[in-house]
């Protein structure tokens, strides 16, 4: 598999690079065009992967420039000789309410979240409907539940599931699949200072509250979603395209028990539990 990845040097995209070399083997080769704008993380994460006999081409990238998506795909495509998966994972959130948000943060916003998806794409489009491959992007639990104070963060994401489901529909005819996955609260660095484990004590406190309406009681790692990433990216999923996956420990569930939706399970009863969880 010949790989584009977008925010490879941290968090998901770092976990989907590094799972996808442990997976490589001589029948199943694998060749990583790692995008990043951070020099110094991209660097540490090529000499970890160097001597697994896997191909690796980092590209240090701004993606808000709008030539640098296209850019980067010519760099794989030339390096591979083409290209099987796009993984979509660079993203930004600027928080803030909407009446505070300044126009750069709205155009930074979009141009990270949802147009270097399309970017990326439009410029990977022959290679491929060559190698007939797939899309796989990174939106979130957001892009279905408005979420303040990241105001423009829900609305960008939103726009990426859709943009997603456009191109499953207009490019499956060539064999091209578009999927994106949705995570719920994962430790990753945009995350850190929300509820990063022994970041300060609000952040913990915020980590036992948001664990505490999770299903499964815990917030999601990185390779959590990689898993999901690689499967929807790879022949495994060979029917699927259009799908939104939720990686996200069941949280979406909440939302009817949080509004009381739920006799018996109010919100009383998962203060409770937030309670059993600090203790």
């Amino acid at each position: 598999m010949r790989y584009l990845i977008t925010g490879a040097a941290s968090g998901i995209g770092r976990a989907v690079a590094t799972q996808a070399v442990r997976r490589a083997t001589g029948d199943h080769p694998v060749s990583l065009a790692l995008i990043d704008r951070d020099q110094e993380a991209l660097g540490a994460l090529t000499e970890e992967l160097a001597g697994s006999g896997v191909t690796i081409l980092p590209l240090v990238v701004d993606l808000e420039d709008p030539v640098a998506p296209a850019g980067s795909v010519r760099s794989a495509i030339e390096a591979f000789g083409g290209l099987d998966a796009i993984i979509s994972n660079a993203g930004v959130l600027l928080g803030g309410p909407l009446e505070d948000i300044e126009l750069d943060a709205y155009e930074k916003t979009f141009a990270i979240n949802t147009r270097v998806t399309w970017l990326l794409g439009k410029a990977a489009f022959p290679a491929l409907k060559e190698s007939r491959g797939s899309i796989v992007a990174t939106a979130s639990i957001s892009a279905t539940h408005p979420t303040p104070p990241a105001g423009l963060y829900s609305p960008s994401k939103a726009a990426l599931v859709m943009l997603i489901k456009q191109m499953a529909l207009e490019w499956g005819k060539y064999g091209i699949r578009a999927n994106c996955v949705s995570p719920g609260p994962t430790d990753t660095s945009l995350t850190r200072n929300s509820f990063g484990a022994g970041v300060s004590s609000a952040s913990e406190q915020n980590r036992a509250y948001r664990e505490a309406l999770i299903p499964l009681r815990k917030i999601g790692r990185p390779d959590d979603v990689a898993d999901a990433v690689l499967f929807l990216a790879g022949p495994q999923a060979s029917q699927i395209t259009g799908v939104d996956l939720p990686v996200d420990g069941g949280v979406s569930l909440s939302v009817m028990p949080l509004a009381g939706g739920a006799p018996g399970y109010r919100l009383d009863q998962l203060n409770s539990q937030y309670a059993e969880v600090s203790a």
